[in-house]
């Protein structure tokens, strides 16, 4: 069994995500292999899928969602899993108690659970590298408000990544076990 992890990434963030769990799911006995979703070319040889992107303002990268319209047919007849990363910061919950992970599940992604049926969805905290935003981003980011909602620094929680791709792994040797 083969398993792509697809992934569209703005900053490097979310490929070093999607490069981690490749490399987890491998050292389970499940040999998986990262790649962007726009150079991702023909998938059919593929057993499983992870997908993932980065989430900005609410929206998965372009390049991720229309990995999925493009191989919806084939996604929806294997075992496919979805993580999106972006929310900033440690905090689970805002000032209000909104739950910050739900906040942050980029709107795509009730519709591609809906065409492809994936086996579960995550949303990961990111990491904000000043060094590498854009012009525009540097320029957002010097607003006070901006400051409190895109904090510097890595958030990821490597545990949890890579606990979910243990799970993965387990659950796709289940599924390929005799019964």
């Amino acid at each position: 069994m083969t398993i792509l992890v697809a992934y569209a990434s703005k900053h490097g963030a979310t490929q070093q995500i999607a490069e981690r769990i490749a490399d987890r799911l491998t050292s389970a006995g499940q040999p998986a292999e990262a790649r962007p979703a726009r150079e991702a070319g023909e998938v059919s040889g593929y057993d499983a899928f992870v997908i993932g992107g980065a989430a900005y303002m609410g929206h998965w990268l372009k390049e991720v969602t229309e990995f999925v319209h493009r191989n919806r047919a084939i996604l929806a007849s294997r075992p496919v899993w979805l993580f999106s990363s972006g929310p900033l910061g440690t905090e689970e919950t805002d000032a209000k108690g909104a739950n910050l992970r739900e906040a942050a599940e980029p709107k795509e992604f009730a519709e591609l659970v809906a065409i492809i049926g994936p086996h579960d969805h995550r949303v990961f905290f990111g990491a904000l590298d000043p060094g590498t935003l854009t012009f525009g981003e540097r320029t957002i980011r010097k607003l006070p408000a901006a400051r409190q909602i895109m904090p510097e620094g890595d958030f990821r929680d490597w545990a949890e990544i890579e606990a979910w791709a243990d799970t993965i792994a387990h659950e796709l040797a289940q599924s390929s076990a005799p019964h």
